[in-house]
């Protein structure tokens, strides 16, 4: 999964992709959780893009997301966020799953 370099990364991917935003930190232990089915998950979700958003580095972005717990997804297509999976809660790879079948739904 590649990581998000700075803003204008984040903005040009957002506007231009159909991707996943997956925001997260390394200290955090839900995430690491998840860390070894994302690469089976992206395999099966070729529609989207992914990308590792460090929550520590892109607070201010997290801020004006309203992303207050992690690990959270937001999907972007077409310049407009479709799909957002954010909470403090732990995800298992099946609610990961649902979620990302449902926005594929609605980025097409």
């Amino acid at each position: 999964m590649e990581h998000v370099k700075d803003l204008e990364h984040f903005k040009q991917i957002s506007e231009q992709e159909t991707a996943v935003f997956m925001f997260s930190a390394d200290w955090c232990p839900d995430c690491r959780i998840i860390e070894p089915v994302l690469p089976r998950i992206e395999a099966d979700f070729p529609t989207f893009s992914f990308y590792y958003v460090d929550r520590d580095q892109f607070i201010d972005l997290c801020g004006e997301l309203s992303i207050f717990g992690i690990p959270s997804f937001l999907v972007y297509a077409k310049g407009e966020e479709v799909s957002r999976f954010v909470s403090k809660d732990r995800k298992t790879q099946e609610e990961i799953e649902q979620f990302l079948t449902e926005a594929e739904a609605k980025s097409v």
